[in-house]
């Protein structure tokens, strides 16, 4: 055993030249007798030195995984990253994103850096990240993390682990998980950028409004219908690009709220979150 003492400021100094976590730099050092070269060279052989040389790669390919709770009153979203499409369909990479988001639907951590602390397998997310790089070989990393809470929460994962949608529904339903899966779908089909009007911003409304009446007026139509005629281009923004009023592409004789009373009268959506990967 050692008996160098190691400062706090020699085990950040390490971390700051390999990427390698806080833990692991101790014990480098701890194990080297403070040897900087000799710690690097243990962390090498555990992958961290390889986290760090990898920093400036490009990880745009990985997976998406949207878990829901046991009770069904959360859901969560990650996307977990690396640098090639071989990886991502890797079934240990799709795997460890998995336990990650499990992890993450248990504790409820409040953003990334909370989650990277939580323990996956008896090791923290964010150092058994560096060792996955040092394995694997390319760059990794969780660039998304969402949550979603409500009275029933549906977790749907579209195509090959590259797009994940979490729905709130108002109740649990008798038919909840269906009809959410239904829904998830839609969203995951038509990306809506809010539940309903109320929910889209100002600014969005705004500029829906200026880019309506400037085509209305190349047109030519008179200045006294410009108003009348955006406010009708409006709606049908609004029902193109809000989920409650969106078509149900499932059965277009019916918007998506008016699918949501056939399965329970008053059933509505209260929450959703849609990650595609890379977006």
């Amino acid at each position: 055993m050692s008996t160098v003492q190691i400062s706090a400021a020699d085990v950040n100094k390490l971390r700051q030249q390999t990427g390698a976590g806080m833990m692991d730099c101790k014990k480098a050092l701890t194990e080297t007798n403070g040897d900087f070269e000799a710690a690097i060279d243990f962390l090498r052989k555990k992958g961290a030195k390889v986290a760090a040389s990898r920093q400036d790669r490009e990880s745009n390919e990985g997976v998406v995984i949207a878990r829901a709770s046991a009770d069904g009153k959360r859901g969560v979203i990650i996307e977990l990253n690396c640098e090639t499409d071989f990886v991502a369909k890797n079934a240990e990479f799709v795997a460890f994103a998995t336990a990650i988001a499990e992890t993450a639907v248990e504790n409820n951590p409040a953003n990334i850096e909370a989650l990277s602390e939580l323990t996956v397998d008896g090791q923290k997310i964010g150092e058994a990240i560096i060792d996955k790089t040092g394995k694997i070989g390319e760059k990794i990393g969780v660039s998304k993390y969402e949550v979603v809470s409500g009275e029933k929460v549906i977790a749907y994962i579209h195509g090959n682990f590259r797009l994940g949608v979490l729905v709130a529904l108002s109740a649990n339903a008798a038919d909840a998980d269906a009809a959410g899966k239904d829904v998830a779908m839609q969203i995951a089909a038509m990306s809506p950028i809010a539940i309903d009007k109320d929910g889209v911003d100002a600014s969005t409304i705004e500029r829906e409004l200026e880019i309506a009446k400037d085509v209305i007026r190349a047109e030519g139509k008179p200045e006294e219908m410009v108003e009348k005629i955006a406010a009708g281009k409006l709606n049908k923004f609004y029902k193109d690009s809000t989920l409650l009023n969106q078509e149900f592409v499932k059965d277009s004789s019916k918007n998506v709220a008016q699918f949501l009373e056939t399965v329970q009268k008053g059933l509505t959506v209260t929450a959703f979150k849609r990650v595609a990967l890379g977006a």
